[in-house]
């Protein structure tokens, strides 16, 4: 009987779990599979169009724009974040004079929202007031204002930010792996002439090996699916230079103003989201399959 007891409670218990996975999880994705095949704009009945969807978003020059500007807004945020938080958690491992300090204020951004840090940011980018602007005149460092949010500088700007608010997380993440290499390791190989730049390259970065592929895994994926400071500061324009691909999805389902969809297309949205997690999903087990490669050559 009281084992009987035990197993109720814990069922009781992962019950509400349970049931907000299915409701908030499994339900609307679902939801999204069976409207792939119709054409509905969230209001009266859905008329089912077969393959019509996917033949539209592969004639869709809009959408394959965005996936260009995902691979490069990723790809420039990886290249950036990766090496700085490492050498962040570095520096901030070693015995440095208010390092818990300054590992508090590296990690402050990933707790911040995105559509705040994105609207304080819009004030620093700003080209016509913009804090940043007004530096830069007044000490001669540029003759006039950038336009940080315009077609030639957009994306560059949304990635430096990404990069911002990416820096802590992922800082931390190295900074527990660091933490786990004995400290013998690095004595022996100062005994045996190592420098520091030998001691980085021979054995923290081997040693930080698991560490690494788990930190690139989530950084690849987060980046291909962030667009929230992007809606913020941009919406995707100036002519949809900063346009991504989760970013179009969700301007299928939920139109700005702005932008150049102006109802709801919730078949097609359903479509376009389904076709973008797959891509995603390739790209994350590629990068998979060749890390677990590369530990069986080792």
């Amino acid at each position: 009987m009281n084992r009987t007891r035990q197993i109720g409670f814990s069922y009781m218990f992962l019950f509400p779990s349970f049931l907000l996975t299915m409701v908030l999880g499994v339900y609307p994705i679902a939801w999204a599979i069976r409207y792939m095949f119709y054409d509905y704009k969230g209001f009266g009945g859905a008329t089912f169009i077969g393959l019509d969807n996917f033949r539209r978003l592969f004639q869709d020059a809009e959408y394959w724009h965005s996936v260009i500007n995902t691979f490069i807004y990723a790809g420039g945020k990886l290249i950036i974040t990766l090496p700085l938080c490492l050498v962040l958690a570095v520096v901030l491992n070693s015995k440095l004079r208010g390092r818990n300090w300054l590992r508090a204020i590296y990690f402050m951004p990933t707790i911040i929202s995105s559509a705040v840090m994105a609207v304080v940011f819009f004030i620093i980018f700003n080209s016509y007031n913009g804090i940043l602007n007004q530096y830069l005149l007044k000490f001669h460092i540029i003759s006039e204002r950038i336009d940080w949010l315009g077609p030639k500088h957009a994306l560059l700007t949304t990635i430096i930010i990404a990069v911002w608010g990416a820096v802590g997380n992922y800082m931390l993440l190295f900074l527990a792996g660091l933490q786990n290499i004995p400290s013998d390791v690095y004595e022996s190989s100062s005994l045996d002439g190592a420098n520091k730049w030998q001691q980085f390259w021979y054995l923290t970065i081997p040693m930080l090996g698991p560490v690494l592929q788990i930190v690139i895994m989530l950084a690849i994926i987060n980046s291909l699916k962030g667009y929230e400071s992007i809606m913020v500061l941009t919406e995707g324009g100036p002519v949809g230079k900063t346009e991504v691909m989760y970013l179009y999805v969700y301007k299928l389902f939920f139109p700005t103003p702005s932008g150049s969809l102006t109802d709801q297309q919730f078949g097609y949205g359903s479509a376009v989201g389904f076709v973008t997690a797959v891509i995603v999903g390739i790209i994350t087990l590629a990068y998979h399959a060749m890390s677990r490669r590369l530990n069986k050559l080792q």
